[in-house]
């Protein structure tokens, strides 16, 4: 938690001095038009690779199995296209790293080590 805090203040503090070097070196409308490009790249991955996932849990829920890297798969989508939405090139550089396959993969062991971790220190409740 004490590390969300660190990356809210520099994360924005890092997108604008981006921003403004890339003003500065391509100048304002491209780097506007980059930036919205981005924006409907991710809207678009977001939408097409979640769609197939949905389809993938139904599929495997259907056959009796259980989704967990369907869900992990969803997960890093949904992260993916919020970066991809949000305006800046550090954050839709994540977002397409996390939208990507062989990119994909890190972020799934990253997130599945750190559900591990909230379970194994009691601080993620499973209700049944």
């Amino acid at each position: 938690m004490r590390y969300l805090v660190l990356i809210m203040i520099t994360v924005p503090a890092a997108e604008i001095a981006v921003l403004l070097l890339s003003g500065k070196i391509i100048g304002v409308w491209p780097t506007i038009a980059l930036i919205l490009f981005t924006g409907f790249l991710g809207a678009y991955l977001a939408k097409k690779q979640g769609l197939e996932t949905i389809r993938r849990v139904n599929e495997q829920l259907q056959n009796g199995q259980m989704p967990g890297d369907a869900i992990l798969d969803g997960i890093c989508i949904l992260i993916g296209g919020i970066l991809l939405l949000t305006p800046g090139f550090i954050t839709d550089i994540t977002g397409l790293l996390m939208l990507t396959s062989p990119t994909k993969l890190f972020f799934k062991k990253l997130i599945l080590k750190m559900f591990r971790k909230w379970m194994d220190r009691n601080t993620f409740t499973i209700i049944r």
